[in-house]
């Protein structure tokens, strides 16, 4: 797959098939989206490619709201890249941008410089300044200028429409179960391992890896069951490495600790992680987090979350994203 940065003055590619959209999460509802223009691609011996937008308007155009994306930029292309689409373009997004009206969008980018022949989005898309272009523009402007238009219903589970903001707030609320299922796989954090308190193995005789994230959207503290997978796998990088685990987020409040942190006990695992790049597939939560009256009452509780954790891990076989 290419990724092209920046918007391009002219695209070289047979019969461009594109859709539009930030696609923060790459849930089903996307990646129906993307079969999609796959799918006309292949019909029209034409090129699927997906324009997409960095940083996310709305951090642009309204940061006070704080929105936490979803994925890293690095992670949405290659979940991107995993379904067939051939090039990214992904568009510096600022306020110079954001004013382009939605006529000049359509006739400058699409037509002139990419020279769209299907374009292929959501039900609900939206573009340009003000928010003014609409599906039924792009349309009326394909019938002009000679490209075609297809829209796509949203995706639904449990009947529930899937969409990036509900994904967002499951996950702040803990609800990872629930998360994975709209996005077609369980949510994931990952990080490189760091020299933690060491309590885990000294103190509680329960080691665990703790990992410093460049992801924004962290569950709710607590402890869940977990997959984890090493993002640089040893001795094979062609074998993914995944463990099952339970992992702790919050701040361990049973010793007193203010930052929050990390960390996973992986099953089964003896080996050093220091510096190494692990990946946490959230499967399902097993508690709140809480304070104990010692550290005894706080590794009877450990053993439990952990035989919890094997019983729901046992019973789960959830997707995973390795790369």
């Amino acid at each position: 797959m290419e990724i092209i940065e920046g918007l391009p003055e002219y695209l070289k590619y047979k019969n461009p098939v594109i859709t539009i959209g930030n696609f923060d999460g790459v849930h089903t509802g996307h990646r129906k989206i993307f079969r999609k223009v796959v799918d006309k691609a292949g019909e029209i011996g034409g090129t699927p490619i997906v324009i997409t937008f960095n940083p996310h308007p709305v951090r642009v155009l309204a940061p006070e709201r704080g929105m936490k994306m979803i994925n890293t930029l690095s992670d949405k292309q290659a979940l991107i890249q995993g379904i067939g689409i051939q090039v990214i373009v992904c568009i510096p997004f600022d306020r110079a941008f954001a004013a382009t009206d939605p006529d000049a969008f359509i006739r400058e980018v699409l037509v002139e410089r990419f020279g769209v022949k299907w374009v292929i989005v959501g039900h609900n898309y939206l573009f340009g300044k003000g928010k003014k272009g609409t599906t039924a523009l792009l349309r009326q402007r394909g019938r002009k200028y000679g490209f075609k238009v297809s829209v796509v219903r949203y995706a639904k589970v449990n009947d529930d429409i899937v969409g990036s903001s509900r994904i967002r707030s499951l996950v702040l609320r803990g609800r990872v179960c629930e998360a994975a299922r709209m996005l077609g796989r369980a949510y994931h954090i990952e990080g490189i391992v760091v020299r933690g308190g060491g309590r885990g193995a000294s103190i509680l005789g329960i080691p665990t890896a703790n990992i410093v994230s460049p992801n924004e959207l962290i569950p709710k503290e607590g402890v869940y069951a977990v997959r984890v997978s090493i993002v640089t796998p040893h001795p094979s990088p062609l074998t993914p490495i995944v463990y099952d685990g339970i992992a702790n987020i919050g701040k361990n409040p049973t010793f007193g600790d203010v930052p929050m942190s990390y960390e996973a006990h992986i099953f089964g695992f003896s080996g050093d992680l220091l510096g190494q790049r692990l990946r946490f597939h959230f499967i399902d939560r097993v508690r709140d987090e809480k304070k104990f009256p010692g550290v005894q009452e706080l590794k009877d509780c450990i053993l439990r979350d952990m035989e919890k954790a094997r019983l729901i891990l046992s019973r789960r076989n959830d997707q995973l994203f390795i790369k």
